[in-house]
């Protein structure tokens, strides 16, 4: 894809060339700032950085919903932008509806007729949502943006029929993009869906497919082969509540199963503690349940030494027959198929409390300590392989996505000409 023939200098920090013929023009000069209330016979909106500024009850179960003061909330009209105090993750929204929104937010109308289809795109570009991240004021999570400062930055102007032509030709290209998209994560999810499921008949039935079966009285088992046995998890497991040292390092349970320490996985994103009451030891080997979280799949074998919080349960076998990992998965497969959320309705939506004397008095599947073992094998080989499958179609995902928003980025900003391609 070929480049324009001739660029010049802007100025811009973010920007630094334009296709000659094009304009450069403050963002105050195209967008004027709406400021109307007393509008409470409107509908009421939300902005959302997928869906754009649409009716909050078609958004019912994300917001908070305002029972009262519809007086203070501003009016946006149909074509209007909203700033609000998500924009500088993901751009500035656009209206697709008519009604009230928060006060907090900024409304921005087209002080001229334009191609509005052109700022759709571009206020949601890479390069125009980093100009915004500069333009922030205060520290809390859901920040503001200094609309004076942002007013005075300069925007690409095309002229309108290039600007009709760069909206046809991404519509164009990012309908393929997404469609592809979409089939590589519908194949993702059946990939998923059969590892889940080949992981979920083999915990339970073993090996053999021929195998005689016999009732159990597992909830959440019909039947068990007829060679194995039942035992509470009281007679198999001893709870741990070892002491730490200052050299430990902080184990996390994730969800999909893997017990590491947390600098393996990432170090932002956690909530620290200043003073790490109720912690505990936690060795390479133990099954760690966490007790919150098993219900979504909290529940794996820790691979370091180290120290884990209170609201894990932390367990070794009490017995020479009971193989750890085997019982991990068990425990796992307990939690997606929703056994373990059935225990503790009425608490809240998705959650749980497991705690370890709940959990002491389940009814678990007890095979030979070889059959276990075997079985262990047998999903970490094939999970290793469907992994793999995962794995590279993660990365194609990845690579379209980033791919769509470069794409975006370079017509909305002039670096490539899209003229010819129309």
């Amino acid at each position: 894809m070929r480049r324009y023939d001739e660029y010049k200098d802007t100025g811009m920090v973010w920007l630094n060339k334009l296709p000659s013929h094009w304009e450069k023009r403050k963002l105050k000069y195209c967008f004027s700032e709406r400021s109307e209330k007393n509008h409470p016979e409107e509908q009421m909106l939300c902005a959302t950085q997928s869906h754009g500024v649409i009716p909050q009850s078609m958004y019912q179960n994300r917001v908070v919903v305002v029972n009262k003061g519809f007086e203070g909330l501003k009016l946006v009209k149909v074509g209007d932008f909203v700033i609000s105090l998500r924009s500088f993750e993901g751009g500035i929204e656009y209206a697709y509806y008519q009604g009230i929104i928060s006060a907090a937010y900024t409304i921005l109308t087209p002080t001229e007729k334009q191609f509005t289809d052109y700022f759709k795109v571009l206020f949601k570009s890479l390069p125009f949502i980093q100009l915004l991240q500069t333009c922030v004021t205060g520290i809390r999570e859901g920040q503001n943006i200094n609309y004076p400062l942002l007013g005075r930055k300069f925007i690409p102007i095309p002229p309108l029929a290039e600007q009709e032509k760069i909206v046809s030709y991404l519509e164009s290209k990012t309908l393929c993009i997404d469609a592809y998209v979409r089939e590589r994560e519908r194949e993702l999810q059946l990939l998923n869906e059969l590892k889940e499921s080949e992981i979920a008949n083999v915990v339970t039935r073993g090996l053999n497919p021929d195998v005689k079966m016999k009732d159990s009285r597992i909830p959440w088992l019909d039947s068990i082969p007829e060679h194995w046995s039942e035992e509470r998890a009281k007679y198999l497991f001893n709870r741990e509540n070892r002491p730490i040292s200052d050299s430990d390092d902080i184990i996390t349970c994730f969800r999909d199963g893997q017990v590491t320490l947390r600098k393996n996985r990432r170090t932002t994103g956690f909530t620290e503690s200043f003073k790490e009451f109720g912690y505990q030891g936690i060795r390479k080997g133990d099954l760690v349940i966490h007790q919150m979280d098993a219900f979504a799949g909290s529940v794996g074998i820790s691979d370091s030494d180290g120290k884990g919080t209170p609201v894990y349960i932390v367990c070794t076998p009490k017995r020479q027959d009971v193989y750890n990992p085997y019982f991990a998965i068990v425990i796992r497969e307990m939690g997606m198929n929703g056994y373990i959320q059935s225990l503790y309705r009425g608490i809240r939506e998705r959650s749980s409390d497991f705690k370890f004397d709940v959990f002491r008095q389940q009814c678990l599947p007890l095979p030979p300590i070889e059959e276990q073992q075997a079985i262990v094998a047998y999903i970490e080989e094939r999970s290793n392989k469907v992994n793999s499958l995962i794995g590279e179609l993660e990365a194609e995902i990845t690579y379209l996505k980033e791919y769509k928003q470069k794409l975006i980025a370079d017509c909305v900003t002039g670096q490539i000409n899209v003229q010819s391609e129309i």
